[in-house]
């Protein structure tokens, strides 16, 4: 058997607003946009750069109930984990872009780690695993 998660859904509150902080400002690549006339919304996938594994779905908040989870979707939590390869160079490429760090780099056992708001409050975790741990990009 063999399964991956294709994509993870993040509620945002306007399509372009997201896919304008994704793709300028972390560098994802656009992988679709396209309009839904029989649902009227989009369907807007992102990925990171070099990446063949699991994409954003950016989905519109169409409810009062999914509205109420823009920029909470872990409760306050990381909820996303974005690997790299050169944690100093990203991490420098994203000061200069004006993301907002919550916590600053930290070696920990695992690698370098600190953690990121998306446009919504959403925290991420940028990430660059040490040599030989099994999620090293």
């Amino acid at each position: 058997m063999k399964q991956n998660l294709a994509h993870i859904s993040l509620v945002v509150e306007d399509y372009n607003a997201a896919i304008d902080f994704y793709c300028n400002k972390l560098n994802f690549d656009l992988l679709e946009d396209t309009y839904q006339p029989e649902q009227d919304k989009r369907w807007v996938v992102v990925r990171p750069p070099g990446s063949t594994g699991t994409s954003l779905l950016l989905a519109h908040a169409s409810k009062p109930e999914q509205k109420a989870f823009i920029g909470n979707q872990a409760g306050g939590r990381v909820f996303l984990f974005l690997a790299t390869d050169d944690f100093q160079r990203d991490y420098a490429s994203m000061c200069a872009q004006d993301i907002n760090f919550v916590r600053e780099p930290k070696t920990m056992d695992y690698g370098t780690v600190a953690v990121f708001e998306d446009l919504y409050g959403n925290l991420w975790d940028l990430v660059q695993f040490a040599p030989g741990h099994p999620q090293a990009v």
